[in-house]
């Protein structure tokens, strides 16, 4: 089994170097191609380590040695076990739709061999962070999705805004690594290990403050991943990437990462059950508050990333609350709708040549049926429906949370659950359903090629049927995460059930009712609640103001007036005067007889006069 795991890792880096060859070269749909069937090989490696994994049965190899210095002996060295390979047969599943999605999405892209470089690189970044045996291997993965990120988030770099918003996330995450590196070399110090079994058979042994400072340095880092409050605006700004990118970041990489890393440390977390309720609590205030901004943005693409946001406050409530396995499998199943709306709106943006308003769209559904179904479905999983995924998953969640007595956690997602279904089917109605806009506009919009529909319909059927899953899910991951208990009466959780599915019902009524009828009136834009809203609750420009303003002014000042006039000006100083010394002593070395006599002469008596006015020192 050891040569699946080395194909599931290596083959997209495999993918990624070859397509790397042709970086420079004109679009070759070889590149395509190739790469995509490289990430298949790894998917398909995946699910024969799915089979082969169970309870009394894991994949633990050691490569090489990697980091051997003094007391520091770190292996460079995988596991496949139950929460890994979940995350693998996840990553590649999607970024195999993702890849061949690319293929029609980019295929007049001048950039088109390097995007696919990019992307393969971006997939096997993430395996290297699931598949680690240890912290120190998962950081590497962690950093290494980070500059994948930078990368395909700003791959138009010709446009400032993509540029600007590739930094922002690139930066963003660095100052949340320092955080996650604070946590790791405090493990190494207590524990003098970062590989996973020795750490939490030790980790037991750690006081309960040294066990809180790692457990918030840690989740320090999955904030910035997973940009939870107050790291989050990256990732709406983060849409100036390809759509294809957009999807892999917000369903399987990236984002995911901060989630996968708080189950992976479950171990640490059960120990400190109350910095386990700050990660639910601002879980459930981010589940809120990204879908309140969902609400009122216009932007296709921006108010499907709020969505991702404050599904991730989901999960963080669900491991929060201990409840690993529930968070794992929300995690799964959003990859999959998630992924699924990402690409629909990819084919919307092909279709209406780049445009994000939804409000200059409407009526897309006669032109563009089979993707309107696709995204419906999607949408309808996103509320959480029955019997779709999301309504497993998700009402699993809100069952924890009244199960824990955190019952303000559990309005919370309540409330997000309403808020949920309303702009999900906003959306929907807005762009397929309605008055035709786009057409007073002057827009044509037309199906894609069936091959990119037909490459969705798995994540369509998965994100119907994955909750079916859910007691093999539970049994087969509990083999290695701590089980939850549930204590609530059946009675009680049918209610909560039912309670959930009617205000996500009422939600999808009331979107439905209210957009075929041609929505707010223009006053409502004029409110203070609107402009709260769409404003994202003015933090952006709060961080420009108290942040971004300052620096700015600070290193203008520190350039024109400490570094121009301070530094450069000293060395350049120091240069005009050893350049002058230099020229004015090139004069001795003229060759001319009668000018070397008379610097002879000069030096003599400079010598006598030293020594008559200067005695030596007894």
């Amino acid at each position: 089994m050891e040569k699946y795991l080395y194909i599931t890792l290596f083959a997209p880096l495999l993918g990624s170097l070859i397509a790397a060859l042709f970086a420079a070269q004109k679009k070759m749909l070889f590149t395509g191609i190739i790469t995509s069937i490289l990430i298949g090989i790894s998917f398909l490696s995946s699910v024969i380590l799915l089979n082969y994994i169970d309870g009394d049965t894991i994949l633990h190899v050691k490569m090489m040695d990697w980091i051997s210095a003094g007391n520091i002996d770190i292996p460079f060295g995988f596991v496949v076990d139950q929460v890994s390979v979940i995350m693998m047969v996840t990553v590649t599943l999607v970024s195999t739709v993702v890849h061949v999605y690319s293929i029609g999405y980019m295929e007049h892209d001048k950039s088109f061999n390097r995007f696919f470089s990019y992307l393969s690189a971006f997939v096997f970044s993430m395996l290297i962070l699931v598949m680690s045996d240890n912290f120190a291997g998962l950081f590497i993965g962690w950093e290494g999705v980070g500059l994948c990120s930078w990368l395909l988030i700003g791959f138009w770099y010709h446009k400032h805004s993509a540029s600007w918003a590739a930094n922002e996330a690139f930066i963003m995450n660095r100052i949340a690594d320092l955080g996650m590196l604070m946590g790791l070399f405090l493990i190494y110090w207590k524990v003098g290990s970062l590989q996973y079994d020795i750490v939490f058979a030790n980790i037991v042994n750690l006081d309960v403050t040294t066990l809180t400072w790692i457990g918030v340095f840690l989740f320090i880092g999955a904030m910035g991943k997973s940009a939870q409050f107050p790291l989050h605006t990256w990732l709406a700004d983060a849409m100036e990437g390809p759509t294809p990118v957009s999807a892999l970041i917000h369903a399987a990489t990236m984002v995911t990462a901060g989630v996968y890393l708080v189950i992976r440390a479950g171990e640490i977390y059960a120990l400190i059950p109350e910095v386990g309720y700050v990660i639910a609590s601002l879980g459930a205030f981010v589940a809120v508050f990204a879908a309140s901004m969902a609400l009122v943005n216009r932007d296709l693409k921006r108010i499907i990333a709020y969505s991702t946001l404050s599904q991730l406050g989901y999960m963080f409530v669900a491991a929060g609350l201990g409840a690993y396995w529930i968070a794992l499998f929300h995690l799964m199943t959003h990859a999959f709708f998630k992924s699924l709306l990402f690409l629909g709106a990819g084919n919307v943006m092909h279709a209406m040549n780049d445009e994000l308003d939804i409000k200059k769209m409407g009526g897309l559904y006669d032109s563009m049926k089979a993707t309107a179904i696709l995204m419906t479905l999607a949408s309808i999983a996103l509320a959480g429906i029955y019997p779709f995924a999301g309504f497993f998953s998700k009402d699993k969640i809100l069952e924890v949370a009244f199960n824990h007595e955190a019952y303000l956690l559990w309005f919370a997602l309540f409330i997000g659950a309403a808020l949920t279904a309303f702009y999900s089917f906003r959306l929907v109605m807005l762009v397929f359903f309605g008055e035709k806009v786009h057409k007073k506009l002057g827009f044509h919009p037309h199906e894609v090629q069936p091959f990119v529909i037909y490459a969705l319909t798995p994540l369509a059927l998965l994100a119907i049927v994955a909750g079916f899953f859910e007691h093999s899910f539970h049994a087969f991951v509990t083999d290695l995460l701590k089980d939850y208990e549930f204590t609530l009466d059946h009675s009680i959780a049918l209610i909560l059930i039912f309670a959930t599915s009617a205000v996500a019902l009422s939600g999808i009524g009331f979107a439905v009712y209210k957009y075929s009828r041609g929505g707010f009136s223009e006053s409502w834009e004029k409110k203070g609640i609107y402009k709260l809203l769409i404003n994202q609750y003015y933090i952006p420009k709060f961080y420009e103001l108290t942040i971004q303003k300052p620096l700015y002014n600070l290193s203008k000042f520190a350039w024109q007036k400490i570094d121009l006039k301070i530094v450069d000006a000293t060395v350049d100083m120091i240069a005009r005067v050893l350049y002058g010394t230099g020229d004015t002593a090139r004069k001795i070395q003229s060759g001319n007889l009668s000018s070397m006599l008379r610097w002879m002469v000069a030096g003599v008596a400079i010598l006598l006069v030293l020594a008559i006015f200067i005695r030596p020192m007894v």
